[in-house]
């Protein structure tokens, strides 16, 4: 028996169909329209994660506010450690934060984290670059991009987001100092845009500054849409948690605009400041944290939409938004009874991880906190294990420079365009048996092209000169 469980690990590692491996307890169910929704633990007894990023390796990668970065084994729940770093400092809510992977990590095994550290006796935040080593299973050659930013023992931010024209975004709290938010000679209180060598852009709004957007006060979540708009989470001060479009150049309001422009003082500032109103708001606040963007068959329920992790009221939240991604049209609270929630991602399965945050100083920890959990419709049968299917299609040219052709059998259905990290950068709906991919703000680099349709699915590579 010893051998046969040792051989099922084995197989379990390779990220074979959990069809294949044992599947853990369920620890609770809900619904999401039709569909049952199962919750089980993925990994356990670790300590305030902070980010949840699915990797290219078909891993998830994870920080702990510690310092602590992991890899841990989607199908085992293994976790394996690469580095913690010396030089953090958890005090507060400051720590180990964001962390994102470069999308060429096979060419580039570059991995960015943003964390607080001290400098002079006082508390800094600074953006560091590692490469990664698959047969040292190490992260080492710490490339310091940006450094000195004030922090304090709250309001650090730190989200990382790298957008699909290789710009990288990095949100920055106030580190409790307001005014700081609204100057745009500051790094505080704003979210800014880097090249991946930590220069910075020659389009930035500001020329010569890494200034994207300003006025924020904490935000913890960011998130690129396959259509190019990008949407960010905010805490608020006892009221007004937000949930923002982020726009180039735009200002967010804080500390003269707590949500939305609704107080006389506040509607004159946002009109001579050209400030961008939050999409919805939260009073009393919820505490939102990791936000990423849903779109996959298994929950149909949550299709299109955009699922918040929220620390303070303990819930998964489902924003849906309208076809311009102008509004949020519904607010829907789903699997609340595992603490405070902060990191969330998806796979390419349509597996939802989130990461409990119980540990951080602020929850009650159960016995087995911190946790990885795992939100899944078992039921669901991908296209790759259903009987062949019809379903093919010609990319043409490929490699490809600006655009590409794409010759399908039949019109309709869906294209996606992903990295080799499994994320999103760009989608069309075809209405017929052509499309054309506009593949201008796309990075060189080696694309997954994906074709939805009433014949199933299918997938090719795409190069991109």
């Amino acid at each position: 028996m010893k051998s046969l469980r040792n051989a099922l690990l084995a197989v379990c590692a390779t990220g074979l169909p959990l069809v294949a491996c044992a599947q853990a307890p369920a620890l609770t169910t809900f619904s999401v329209g039709t569909t049952t929704v199962t919750v089980s633990a993925l990994a356990s007894n670790l300590n305030t994660i902070w980010e949840l990023v699915w990797g290219p390796d078909n891993f998830i990668w994870m920080t702990e506010r510690g310092g602590r970065i992991s890899r841990v084994n989607p199908s085992t729940g293994q976790v394996l450690p690469l580095l913690t770093i010396a030089d953090v400092t958890e005090t507060g809510e400051s720590g180990l934060l964001g962390m994102v992977l470069h999308p060429q990590f096979a060419t580039s095994p570059y991995v960015f984290v943003v964390y607080n550290y001290t400098d002079a006796g006082g508390l800094k935040e600074k953006l560091v670059r590692y490469t990664y080593s698959a047969t040292a299973g190490t992260l080492t050659a710490p490339l310091v991009l940006l450094g000195s930013i004030d922090a304090a023992t709250t309001h650090s931010g730190s989200r990382l987001l790298i957008l699909a024209d290789g710009t990288l975004l990095m949100s920055t709290g106030d580190a409790q100092q307001q005014s700081q938010a609204q100057s745009t000679a500051s790094l505080n209180g704003k979210i800014l845009r880097l090249n991946l060598d930590g220069t910075t852009p020659a389009n930035n709004p500001i020329a010569g500054s890494r200034l994207y957007t300003f006025g924020h006060r904490n935000p913890q979540g960011l998130v690129q849409l396959p259509n190019g708009r990008i949407y960010s989470s905010e805490h608020g001060p006892n009221n007004d948690d937000e949930i923002n479009k982020i726009e180039a150049g735009r200002n967010y309001g804080w500390p003269n605009v707590e949500g939305l422009c609704d107080q006389l003082g506040e509607a004159n500032f946002c009109t001579a400041n050209n400030v961008r109103e939050p999409l919805t708001v939260w009073t009393p606040t919820i505490a939102p944290a990791g936000l990423t963007y849903y779109d996959h068959p298994a929950i149909p329920g949550w299709r299109g939409s955009l699922l918040l992790a929220v620390l303070k009221d303990h819930k998964l939240t489902q924003l849906t938004l309208d076809a311009a991604g102008l509004t949020i049209p519904t607010r829907t609270d789903f699997f609340t009874g595992f603490g405070r929630l902060r990191a969330i991602c998806v796979s390419p399965a349509g597996k939802v991880y989130i990461g409990t945050s119980n540990r951080d100083g602020r929850g009650n920890p159960a016995a087995t906190d911190d946790r990885i959990l795992t939100l899944e419709n078992r039921a669901y049968v991908p296209t790759a294990t259903r009987p062949a299917t019809g379903l093919s299609f010609d990319i043409f040219p490929n490699p490809a420079h600006r655009q590409a052709t794409v010759q399908l059998p039949t019109p309709g259905g869906r294209l996606t365009v992903s990295d080799l990290l499994g994320r999103p950068v760009y989608s069309v709906q075809p209405t017929g048996t052509t499309a054309m991919l506009d593949l201008a703000a796309l990075r060189p680099g080696t694309y997954l092209v994906q074709a939805d349709g009433a014949a199933g699915r299918s997938t090719r590579k795409l190069v991109v000169e």
